[in-house]
């Protein structure tokens, strides 16, 4: 399928995990894709493979500012956006009684604000017909235990999808939100657990799932390409659970 020919896309966190594999895909079928990341070696390093047509901007979602100075360069060079994809995102679990404000305030100002003020920001670079999807979670629904900031965190964004969708349709751009159940990526690595730890959570999860493992980048992608699509023109404000059944069954 070729179904962004002639299209521009953006992913923020484009350059690990979920939003690569996406980065990825979309290239394939034709997109030229901006992505941004904070570090600017795995930004390269994802932008030959994504292709040569990609462009890669070092940003940061959790810095307010950041949302304005990207919409400037991406302004600056004439780039309109037929889709966004809000990606990047932190996840940091502990006890409820160990959590301190600095765990707070690094999980939403990058999950929460980050993601409503870049949204805001490039609001104006949008073409009508665009399509807007944020990554969620499942753990805005489960109630698992030491997850309780970054669940707030992803439901804010699930809540995002309607309220924005109901702002932004008389623009002609939906918004939606694909919720991924335990995948595979790279930021489980950054969770500030030790290997013991991460070894221990990873069995404990995928004893819930009835599909009996992990989901891969590859296959949230599948699910994201969908959702910004024409293939899902008919579909505004809506939370697409990908969990390998885990909160369903």
């Amino acid at each position: 399928m070729n179904r962004f020919v002639d299209k521009t896309v953006l992913v923020t966190g484009g350059n690990s995990g979920i939003g690569l594999a996406t980065a990825i895909q979309y290239a394939k079928e034709g997109a030229r894709v901006v992505i941004t990341g904070r570090d600017q070696a795995t930004l390269e390093q994802a932008k030959v493979l994504i292709g040569a047509n990609t462009i890669a901007l070092k940003n940061d979602q959790g810095n307010i500012h950041a949302a304005a100075q990207l919409a400037d360069m991406l302004g600056q060079q004439g780039i309109k956006l037929d889709a966004i994809f809000i990606n990047a995102g932190v996840a940091k679990f502990a006890p409820f009684q160990d959590v301190d404000e600095a765990l707070w305030d690094q999980t939403f100002n990058v999950n929460v604000k980050g993601a409503y003020f870049t949204i805001q920001a490039l609001t104006p670079l949008l073409n009508r017909g665009a399509a807007i999807v944020l990554n969620g979670s499942i753990n805005a629904h489960i109630g698992m235990p030491t997850s309780s900031v970054y669940a707030a965190s992803k439901a804010a964004l699930i809540s995002f999808a309607k309220t924005l969708s109901a702002e932004l349709l008389p623009l002609g751009v939906r918004v939606n939100v694909v919720s991924p159940g335990p995948v595979s990526t790279p930021l489980y690595g950054r969770l500030g657990m030790d290997s013991a730890q991460l070894e221990q959570m990873a069995k404990s999860i995928q004893e819930q799932i009835p599909l009996n493992r992990f989901g891969t980048s590859e296959e949230l992608a599948s699910t994201v390409l969908f959702m910004s699509s024409a293939d899902s023109a008919f579909i505004v404000g809506t939370e697409l659970i990908a969990d390998g059944g885990m909160s369903q069954l």
